[in-house]
């Protein structure tokens, strides 16, 4: 089950992509606007090889109503969570920089082989392992690492085609990282990617552990997608396609597929199918395998979070404090991200009261 937007908006995970900005409104773009309904973009300085980094226009935030008294004051709690430092588990001092903002995981590595990474004056070597009380400084400078103390925040991002995710791209394309805001204390995670060519629902979170617990294969999450073929797909085919086919990459296959829509005369048919992992373009190839092309794919679902049909593309929720304890609790982690003794939670988290859309 999702979380309350779904019961709340209706949505029965039947998301349809739909035009936006002037060609919605069935109007030619405005000289050097680009197609998106996009600002107009601007170059910035190339850095070495990379090609010029273009300015683009930052996402909208969908605005809500105020909650109600009870949900502020129990949001407000939340929020006042923390975590005894003296209680957190060292980590590799690799990780704890990445995600404290000062670069990529596999950079920090490079940095530390080079030397440039100190704990307690000492010169750290890849392994170490740090906590709170230790001191870290790169290239000299004194890093103030963030930990997992507090609730974690995460953003519902509606992913329109064209965008890449991904922090730097040598092409210069826009990225999902250049539209959302800035993570002040830490660092945004995508929870799984979508490719350029692929809209729908992004999850981006400051918790690596819930990231890693969304993603991993061993948790089976589930995506659902909404998927328009063209071709005939057959009642024998769909069966196949759950009984598992054959990729290059090894054995696929859906748990579910089913016809959302299209009219039986139409060379278009939309399909919803629900898969357990995040094999890359996997969801196209399952069907070019029977010959079969689709023109047109979204994601309207990650495990128990569905995008909202008021959530249009280009705009970004975030959870509020009580939806983001709730998706803690389905995911089998405390409010900072700690692993709950057990498995995986697979029944539907109680859902939070949530404020009413405008």
């Amino acid at each position: 089950m999702a979380l309350d937007h779904e019961q709340r908006f209706g949505n029965k995970n039947a998301a349809r992509p739909a035009a936006t900005g002037n060609a919605a409104r069935g109007r030619k773009p405005a000289a050097g606007q680009a197609q998106s309904g996009q600002a107009p973009a601007t170059e910035a300085k190339p850095r070495g090889d990379a090609k010029p980094k273009l300015q683009v226009q930052k996402a909208k935030k969908l605005r809500l109503r105020s909650p109600s008294q009870d949900i502020k004051n129990k949001a407000q709690k939340l929020k006042e969570v923390r975590v005894d430092l003296n209680e957190i588990e060292p980590v590799r001092l690799q990780k704890a920089l990445s995600s404290s903002g000062v670069g990529s995981r596999r950079e920090m590595e490079e940095w530390i082989e080079a030397g440039l990474v100190t704990v307690n004056g000492k010169k750290a070597s890849l392994g170490d392992k740090v906590g709170p009380q230790d001191k870290v400084l790169v290239k000299g400078d004194q890093i103030k690492l963030k930990w997992p103390d507090r609730l974690p925040r995460v953003i519902m991002y509606h992913k329109e085609e064209g965008e890449i995710v991904t922090r730097d791209d040598p092409e210069g394309r826009v990225t999902v990282f250049d539209r959302l805001p800035q993570a002040k204390s830490s660092r945004w995670v995508a929870i799984g990617r979508l490719d350029v060519n692929t809209a729908g629902l992004l999850l981006i979170t400051t918790s690596g552990e819930l990231a890693n617990r969304m993603m991993h294969p061993s948790f089976e999450v589930e995506r659902e997608y909404s998927v328009r073929v063209l071709g005939d797909l057959t009642p024998e085919i769909m069966k196949e396609m759950t009984k598992g086919v054959e990729l290059e990459d090894g054995e696929a296959r859906f748990d579910r597929i089913f016809q959302t829509g299209g009219q039986e005369e139409s060379a278009n048919q939309w399909f919803n199918v629900v898969i357990k992992e995040g094999r890359n373009r996997e969801v196209r190839r399952m069907f070019e395998h029977f010959g079969l092309t689709v023109s047109r794919l979204m994601r309207v679902r990650f495990g128990n979070i569905g995008l909202p049909p008021r959530l249009k593309r280009g705009q970004f929720y975030e959870l509020n404090a009580a939806e983001v304890a709730a998706v803690m609790k389905w995911s089998n982690l405390t409010v900072t991200g700690g692993k709950k003794t057990g498995g995986q939670r697979r029944g539907s988290p109680r859902k939070p009261k949530a404020a009413r859309s405008e």
